[in-house]
């Protein structure tokens, strides 16, 4: 039972050190002076179980045994968009959608830019 124990301390503590807030939110990537950082939604379930049998060497079946098991998922949430206009939030609805959202909200932010610019001029 003891091994179960230590199974699952070593396990629980992998756990901990990858789900912290810096999965959840992801490395900025600025381009053209527009900052856009991804947010993730992070799901995860685990269980462990352990038992021991009997220690008579007459009764069959005795022993002990003991199990993890795990699983989990990212999913995609929103970008934050950062530049000199402002912040801005996209919500995103799919992995897929991802790419798709951080080209939008960059090609918005340079498309203001270049309003602003016509306007100055």
């Amino acid at each position: 039972m003891e091994d179960v124990e230590k199974l699952v301390q070593a396990t629980m503590c992998e756990i901990e050190r990858v789900l912290n807030t810096k999965s959840a939110v992801g490395e900025p990537i600025t381009v053209e002076g527009n900052t856009i950082i991804p947010l993730v939604s992070i799901g995860f379930g685990f269980g462990a179980g352990g038992g021991t049998g009997t220690n008579d060497k007459a009764e069959k079946g005795s022993g002990s045994g003991g199990g993890t098991g795990g699983g989990g998922g990212i999913k995609p949430v929103a970008v934050i968009a950062i530049n000199k206009d402002g912040v801005h939030v996209a919500p995103v609805g799919g992995a897929a959608n991802v790419m798709e959202k951080i080209g939008e909200v960059i090609g918005k932010a340079i498309e203001k830019r270049g309003d602003k610019k016509k306007e100055n001029e």
